[in-house]
């Protein structure tokens, strides 16, 4: 953790909805006049799409679980070295995996490869990491230590699967047996080293949806946030001012002492109300501390 360089984790498992939380951060960076970095977790992948592939038929053969959800999947310890170097000194090496067809004419390398690593630019106040391992921890590696602010975003599992499998499949170029594959080939590591994150998360946002999910490799699509409600739960729930936040969340209640539950299409405003003030007070902190 850093006052002067601070990290702010969003994590969660393909399919979560975190997109949303980085956009958030946008608009609270355009208030504050802040300039934020943001970092995928994809870059810290192991593999290459087709080595990686070939990488999971291997692991198969043997009997082994291999997936991006795995520590063997990805190099996390790159992960932690950027995070101790940005709370550090606020600089360190990136790159980007390319996703989509977008993408891949963008930087002009074929979809599933990664590009160069490169330095981040200076004059960064505040890095944002986007992706499935923000909040790790194991023996050898704590990747959660860094962070100033962690934020889990985990909707219901069924939920989580269809906005995965619509996202793959339009935008990834996926079959619907690919995915359908890849989910379960990743459900021991997604037990094993996503779920455990969001007990180390500060704030978590999990979307439940109103409508049958039962099936969701059925689902023709994706429920939308005004047939959902979103819980919010909070690690420590004396930090925030719920009285306040009942008072600006139109239909918002707490279920519990910890948890305000909040309408899905307020959920983004609900997340804006939350996260502003708490950017705001850490930016407040960065300032003084820079005087001395």
């Amino acid at each position: 953790m850093s006052i002067k360089h601070p990290i702010i984790v969003i994590t969660g498992s393909s399919g979560s909805g975190s997109n949303k939380v980085s956009d958030v951060f946008s608009h609270i960076a355009w208030r504050e006049k802040i300039k934020p970095f943001i970092i995928s977790g994809s870059a810290f992948h192991r593999y290459e799409r087709d080595e990686m592939a070939q990488k999971v038929e291997e692991a198969c053969a043997d009997g082994r679980y291999l997936s991006h959800f795995s520590p063997e999947g990805n190099q996390l310890d790159l992960l932690e070295n950027l995070f101790r170097e940005f709370s550090t000194d606020g600089t360190g090496t990136f790159r980007h995996y390319l996703h989509t067809e977008e993408q891949s004419l963008e930087f002009n390398q074929p979809v599933g490869s990664f590009t160069p690593w490169e330095t981040m630019p200076e004059g960064i106040d505040l890095l944002v990491y986007q992706g499935l391992h923000g909040a790790f921890v194991s023996p050898d590696i704590d990747i959660a230590g860094y962070a100033d602010l962690t934020l889990g975003v985990t909707p219901i599992v069924n939920l989580e699967w269809i906005q995965k499998i619509h996202t793959d499949i339009k935008n990834r170029g996926y079959t619907l047996e690919s995915v359908r594959g890849a989910i379960q080939h990743r459900l021991h590591d997604y037990v094993h080293y996503i779920t455990p994150q969001f007990s180390h998360t500060d704030i978590n946002f999990q979307r439940i949806p109103l409508v049958d999910t039962s099936n969701p490799f059925d689902a023709r699509d994706v429920p939308q946030n005004d047939e959902s409600m979103v819980v919010i739960s909070f690690k420590e729930p004396r930090d925030h001012d719920f009285a306040f936040l009942l008072s600006r969340i139109e239909d918002s209640f707490m279920s519990r002492r910890n948890c305000l539950v909040v309408p899905g299409g307020k959920m983004e405003f609900a997340m804006e109300m939350l996260l502003n003030p708490l950017v705001h007070e850490m930016m407040e902190k960065r300032r003084q501390a820079q005087e001395y």
